[in-house]
């Protein structure tokens, strides 16, 4: 007989209402795939919390396992990179929107989906970073590519406070940048300066309808919310600057005008994280390997088990958590 293995199930019915329920599966339940790897910790993200309180429209396939983030151990693999006992790390890809995902004990997925552990990377730190971790360091990585460095001037983040947020704070703030954290958790202050934030300014001041330019404050910004406050971040860019866009936190619309693009040269830069390619997805690892600080991430993250997922994946939603959530399973 298969072994048996809890897993959080979404589900809907005819009349499309949603329903979450822990269930016992067995391997033979999973999705097609050529890799079978066993979950070791996962995490819950604000698109895990969407997809399980029914907030926005992730769930794609019914029923479906949530979870957009695992690290585990390869049990079986037919796939050439990939063989029994490889480390790997999933992030994205629909996982957890159109393929069960990683609220359960075993995961069956692509293995074109999967990059390598980095050495001296445990799963539980993997996942402290997971994909808002992940998406921080592909903003990172996309403003430097457009030429913003330290010395361009401040770099503002909002929703600092947030798993997003708070990687990006602690990225740019040990890469040298001058950080502006933006957050609407004052409490949150002395945990944002400990992350490296140089400034800290209420999210209010960006959350009124922008002008079509105002005083130029930044030289980038990485952006995980949205609407007005995209709009803000941007009228505030200094000439020539650029802001990478992530999230909807705040709402996916973008009340602005052309007047920063056209009078002042900033640049918009979408970040992507789900189909992300795979040198770029490399590349962003390695680097959070290397360059984020795993004390502060430490003090970033909070652990739960298997069973505070669901009571997480609400709270998230309504903005009660901190930094990052790591499941151990």
């Amino acid at each position: 007989m298969s072994e048996t293995f809890k897993a959080i199930l979404v589900s809907r019915d005819e009349e499309k209402k949603q329903s979450v329920a822990v269930v016992d599966m067995t391997e033979a339940d999973l999705m097609d795939g050529d890799v079978t790897v066993e979950v070791e910790a996962t995490t819950v993200n604000y698109k895990d919390g969407l997809a399980i309180t029914g907030k926005a429209p992730v769930v794609r396939r019914w029923p479906l396992v949530p979870g957009i983030d695992l690290a585990g151990t390869v049990t079986s693999s037919t796939h050439p990179d990939w063989r029994k006992g490889d480390k790997v790390i999933l992030n994205g890809w629909g996982v957890g929107e159109t393929h069960f995902g990683a609220y359960a004990k075993r995961a069956r997925l692509k293995g074109d989906w999967l990059v390598p552990l980095p050495e001296r990377m445990s799963a539980h730190q993997a996942m402290a970073i997971g994909t808002a971790g992940y998406t921080a360091m592909l903003c990172v990585m996309a403003l430097e590519r457009h030429g913003i460095v330290p010395d361009r001037g401040p770099v503002v983040v909002t929703g600092a406070a947030g798993g997003v947020g708070s990687v990006a704070v602690s990225i740019l703030s040990t890469l040298g940048y001058h950080v502006i954290a933006s957050t609407g958790r004052p409490a949150e202050s002395a945990f944002l300066t400990e992350l490296g934030a140089a400034e800290i300014i209420a999210r209010e001041e960006l959350t009124q309808p922008a002008k079509p330019l105002g005083k130029e404050r930044w030289a980038g910004g990485v952006d995980a919310v949205g609407s007005h406050t995209l709009a803000n971040v941007l009228s505030m860019t200094s000439y020539g600057g650029a802001v990478a866009a992530c999230g909807l936190a705040g709402g996916m619309d973008l009340p602005s005008s052309v007047a920063p693009f056209i009078l002042r040269g900033v640049s918009l830069l979408g970040v992507d994280s789900v189909m992300a390619p795979k040198a770029l997805r490399l590349e962003a690892w390695r680097r959070l390997a290397t360059e984020l600080d795993h004390e502060k991430l430490a003090s970033l993250s909070t652990t739960i088990g298997f069973d505070g997922i669901l009571a997480a994946a609400r709270d998230i939603v309504e903005g009660k958590i901190r930094g990052r959530v790591v499941a151990d399973m």
